[in-house]
């Protein structure tokens, strides 16, 4: 497979092994947690801090668990000010940053190599974080896009590419330019081949219009589907030229060219089940019958209409509802485009993250996704500026808490596209439609308002707003990052990890994964398992207990770790030192691992 090169490429290449794990630290005065319990990395979270330090430092708790990751990186338009300023090692690599221009400008002429050098290591560690079944949407404009494909065909694999889609973000072509672009782009990637299954749209109106009940079948409502395939090759297809007889006796093949697109005993089945349409007068070619309520939904493609999912102006004028006027994003995305591809990527129990995370319509689409259809979902936000706080946090608490505002709010209930000829023939149809949400939503608002536009029927709820927007509920755990884990600290005594934080630590530098939950020191050190292995550690952050007899694996603590052994798994034990030999403790099943030098990944990748 072809690879794509740039400056710095060697350096970075494995930048983000290297990058120390920080544990996270709760902010319990910036959190805002759910009533009467305590902040928790259980929660919704807000990190701020460095990305590339907060995806290692989310590792340990999270490695293989998100199911799906959006994601709005730097367009790298040269107007940005964002800075390349990763800690790579490299003297050379040092040596050429000293020498280029920070923040990142249009006169930078490696300002395309930077780039690729800060979206290689997030990239990796972004892909460690997935579930085997995540996928992950990149939103990004012309001027990288094609090269973050070649990027993304290499540490996903191309065989991971999904689809790359064009979302309208804007609403009319710019004046300034001839040829003005109209979408951004957004590349999907699966974690692994055939390893998602994206799940369908909801009918919209118009579509379920479509479904019918001519002959009253006690199913419901349906469509039909043509009942022919096409004949590629005659020999293979034998057993699909059969005749069919149809109810007014007349005999009938497939036309030529075609076969029919099931074999005759599949045919005979779903006629005697009623699911095979010959006509209103039971003379035309057979056709199959795919009910309403068996129906999973449309299938999305790659075009999204801002009609559909919103547009640049929307988001603007979402985030300047919320925060004000005065706010810093220029160009947030809006709430829809985030609920579309949580539609088509998860489910009511998944994890997303938004490691560039800046406005915080991730959250903001989570939490409405959850309102509408009480689900669990839940968020993590990273965000390196300042405003972390003061803007991207305070956005969630307003959407959460609801937020100071006067004016008229409004709602899109319901969306149609309709010509005036669908609507005379439809007019009774829609007109009741249309009241049946009036009916449903009408209490709600002050005023519902109907409106044929451009082919668009729109039903919007108006609400007159003096004080506070309502909320959508929700709560999160605000944190920052902390000292890198020093696993040599042990040594000295100076700024050691909390016992937690070194279990999650060791626990995913000897498994690969991350740690559910855990719980205080257990006699037998055990802090947790998998399929092949059973973790403990033995560990006091005080620096006499470590130097202490205490502190070792001796015959006691072997035959409580054999005690609690049931399913007989292998047994990897943490401490500083051990009084019973390798050997012995090899015969029982036990891999020793030295504290702070024999800390290491057992089973690999």
């Amino acid at each position: 497979m072809p690879t794509l090169e740039f400056k710095g490429k060697q350096f970075v290449y494995s930048h983000h092994l290297g990058v120390p794990f920080r544990e996270l630290q709760v902010m319990p005065d910036k959190s805002l947690p759910t009533k009467g319990k305590k902040p928790s990395l259980d929660d919704n979270l807000i990190i701020h801090g460095d990305n590339l330090e907060a995806l290692k430092a989310l590792l340990p708790t999270h490695a293989g668990k998100v199911d799906c990751i959006f994601i709005d990186p730097p367009y790298n338009t040269g107007n940005e000010g964002w800075c390349y300023n990763d800690n790579v090692r490299s003297p050379l690599m040092k040596e050429w940053l000293k020498k280029s221009a920070n923040p990142v400008d249009k006169e930078d002429l490696e300002r395309h190599d930077k780039w690729l050098c800060m979206m290689w290591p997030r990239l990796n560690l972004l892909r460690e974080l997935l579930s085997d079944d995540g996928v992950i949407f990149i939103s990004i404009s012309d001027i990288e896009q094609h090269r973050l494909r070649n990027l993304l065909d290499e540490v996903f694999g191309e065989e991971c590419f999904v689809s790359s889609i064009a979302w309208q973000k804007r609403t009319s072509p710019d004046a300034r330019k001839r040829l003005g672009p109209a979408h951004d782009l957004i590349h999907v990637y699966s974690k692994r081949e055939n390893g998602i299954v994206l799940s369908k749209l909801q009918h919209s109106d118009e579509q379920t219009d479509s479904f019918s009940n001519p002959d009253n079948d006690p199913n419901g409502p349906w469509v039909s589907t043509d009942m022919t395939a096409q004949n590629i090759d005659p020999n293979g297809r034998k057993g699909q030229q059969y005749k069919i007889k149809l109810p007014c006796g007349r005999e009938i093949a497939p036309p030529p060219g075609r076969c029919w697109s099931m074999l005759e005993p599949e045919f005979l089945r779903l006629k005697k089940e009623g699911r095979i349409w010959f006509g209103v007068n039971r003379d035309a070619r057979p056709r199959i019958k795919t009910y309403l309520s068996e129906s999973e939904g449309v299938s999305s493609w790659s075009w999204w209409e801002n009609s559909e999912v919103g547009h640049n102006q929307e988001a603007k004028k979402e985030i300047n509802q919320i925060l004000g006027a005065d706010n810093p994003f220029d160009y947030p995305k809006p709430v829809r485009l985030i609920a579309r591809v949580l539609e088509l990527a998860t489910s009511t129990e998944s994890l997303i993250l938004d490691s560039f995370a800046g406005s915080g319509t991730t959250a903001h689409a989570v939490l409405e996704a959850n309102k509408k259809d009480q689900g669990n979902r839940r968020f993590i936000l990273v965000e390196c500026e300042d405003y972390a706080d003061t803007l991207t946090a305070e956005r969630v608490r307003r959407v959460i808490d609801g937020y100071p505002y006067t004016g008229t709010q409004r709602e899109e209930l319901h969306r149609e596209n309709i010509t005036w000829s669908t609507f005379e023939k439809k007019q009774a149809k829609v007109l009741e439609h249309v009241a049946s949400i009036e009916n449903l939503h009408g209490h709600e608002y002050d005023k519902i308002k109907k409106q044929i536009k451009d082919g668009v029927l729109t039903v919007t709820g108006e609400r007159k707003v003096e004080e506070t927007a309502p909320g959508l509920g929700g709560s999160f755990t605000y944190c920052t990052l902390g000292d890198p884990i020093d696993i040599e600290s042990l040594l000295t005594g100076k700024g050691m990890p909390s016992f937690e934080a070194l279990a999650r630590y060791v626990f995913y530098t000897a498994t690969g994964q991350s740690l559910e939950k855990i719980g205080k020191p257990a006699p037998d050190g055990f802090i947790g398992e998998t399929d092949l292995f059973r973790v403990h550690l033995f560990y006091q952050p005080e620096k006499e207990w470590l130097r202490s007899n205490d502190a070792a694996l001796n015959a006691e603590r072997v035959a409580a770790i054999e005690m609690s052994n049931k399913s007989g798994k292998r047994a990897i034990v943490f401490s500083v030192a051990k009084f019973m030999s390798q050997k012995e403790l090899t015969a029982r099943r036990i891999e020793f691992c030295q504290l702070p030098y024999a800390v290491h990944r057992i089973m690999g990748d």
